[in-house]
């Protein structure tokens, strides 16, 4: 422990930060990741870093939006059911195919949707307005009067060239993605991914799924954090659990910092003998900030580090890459250290690891969450001085549509069946220590979830 004494260690902590001051912290000169261009298949989700424009033409041609037949309007003008138009029946064009035929006066041509309009024909008649009678004289009648025009899809109805289809910093969506294809695009130039490091410390914690032995519990903070990331589209990759020794934990963190953008650490923050996290934060690079008025999350700390080279040891002065470093992301490293309990875990990465990730994804708007507006539908109470994240489930009035929250189970930060129940996390801010049944109150939405 670097021959720090346990009885005076932070005798007097300092005043907590506010949420917001925080943030502005963990966001401060923090700018999107480089691009990279990608194929369409592998942009999902991802971040458009350069706007895109139309290549092509879209239709390319005036072309059917119905199977039907392609003719003059004038034509068969006046037909109705009791004096169908009779036209002789020319050919024949579907979609993938150009038409070997002109529509001269008298003449209709069977269309199928999405095929080229032949030459002549101004209008197509739905395959329902007309009928081809059995004898095979080549005649088809038309029932209903065409309008010129009509279900026609012009040429250039929805895109031509060089016309705007995607701004720099939209996220790219199945539709956003179906019109850059549709406008000549095979490839994207996109921000990259952020890569995150998930380390979990603890000598009780084993892996999941492992058996346990006394005193042990599994390590479900590596799987949230790894999934929390991973939802966010960042590359999240899992460092393991650490015991509660400062050489461990350096030793698992160190070389991580060759290749992450952003470190989160569960465990290990607070002020205990074990509580080691802190310090190698302090070993690795700059420590900012350790204590956040929110709950549940206190204990919180955040240190921005310089990256190294591959086999770099702790304490080691990183060196100048020249332009030839292992990566792309300037230089620097963020690093989260979020409590061990598993709810606190969670509600601290949604609050302040989230942000970064989208930010560094190049999003503009750095929560990605619905805020709504709900009604308690029971009294509430927290700790004075923190702004607190209940686990609350929604459900929807039929009459007015008004939300209500009810709290998802028990509000201790290591229960965490609350928060698998809950659809988002209400606020209550600092200055009230308690609300009553009915008070109004913000909710995060986590999840589209909630009885509408």
């Amino acid at each position: 422990m670097g021959g720090v004494g346990t009885q005076t260690r932070n005798p007097r902590p300092p005043t907590m930060l506010s949420l917001e001051s925080a943030r502005q912290r963990m966001l401060e000169g923090l700018e999107a990741l480089p691009a990279e261009v990608v194929s369409l298949g592998h942009a999902l989700g991802r971040v458009l870093a350069v706007p895109i424009h139309s290549r092509l033409t879209l239709p390319p041609w005036d072309n059917s939006a119905m199977d039907g037949f392609a003719l003059r309007a004038a034509d068969a003008t006046g037909a109705t059911a009791q004096r169908p138009a009779e036209l002789q029946l020319v050919g024949e064009v579907a979609a993938g195919h150009a038409p070997g035929v002109t529509v001269e006066p008298g003449t209709l041509v069977r269309i199928l949707t999405g095929a080229p309009l032949p030459m002549g024909a101004d209008t197509v008649v739905p395959v329902e307005d007309a009928a081809e009678p059995s004898g095979g004289s080549g005649l088809v009648r038309v029932y209903r009067p065409p309008v010129a025009g009509a279900h026609i899809r012009r040429a250039g109805s929805d895109l031509r060239p060089d016309y705007p289809l995607l701004a720099a910093g939209q996220e790219l969506t199945p539709a956003a993605l179906a019109v850059a294809a549709a406008g000549g695009h095979g490839t994207l130039s996109v921000h990259r991914r952020p890569k995150v490091a998930v380390l979990a410390t603890g000598d009780e914690l084993v892996a999941a799924g492992m058996e346990l032995g006394p005193a042990q519990i599994p390590d479900s903070n590596s799987v949230g954090l790894v999934a929390q990331a991973s939802e966010l589209g960042a590359e999240a990759r899992s460092l393991g659990v650490a015991g509660d020794r400062l050489d461990e934990v350096l030793e698992r963190l160190t070389p991580a910092l060759a290749w992450a953008d952003v470190i989160v650490v569960s465990g290990g923050v607070s002020v205990g003998v074990h509580d080691v996290v802190k310090e190698a934060f302090e070993r690795l690079g700059h420590l900012d900030l350790w204590r956040v008025a929110v709950q549940p999350g206190k204990p919180l700390a955040f240190a921005r580090a310089a990256r190294r080279r591959a086999g770099e040891a702790a304490g080691e002065v990183p060196r100048d890459s020249g332009g030839e470093g292992p990566r792309d992301s300037g230089g620097e490293v963020l690093l989260f250290g979020l409590p061990g309990n598993p709810v606190s875990s969670f509600v601290t990465f949604e609050l302040f690891v989230r942000p970064v990730l989208r930010r560094l994804a190049g999003h503009a708007d750095l929560t990605g969450r619905e805020v709504v507006r709900a009604r308690l539908a029971e009294p509430v109470s927290k700790s004075s001085g923190r702004r607190a994240f209940l686990r609350v489930r929604l459900t929807r009035a039929d009459s007015s549509g008004e939300w209500h929250a009810t709290l998802a189970g028990g509000q201790s930060s290591h229960v965490l069946s609350a928060l698998a129940a809950a659809d988002g996390l209400a606020i209550v801010p600092e200055e009230q220590d308690a609300l009553p049944e009915g008070a109004e109150v913000e909710v995060i939405r986590l999840r589209q979830g909630g009885q509408s």
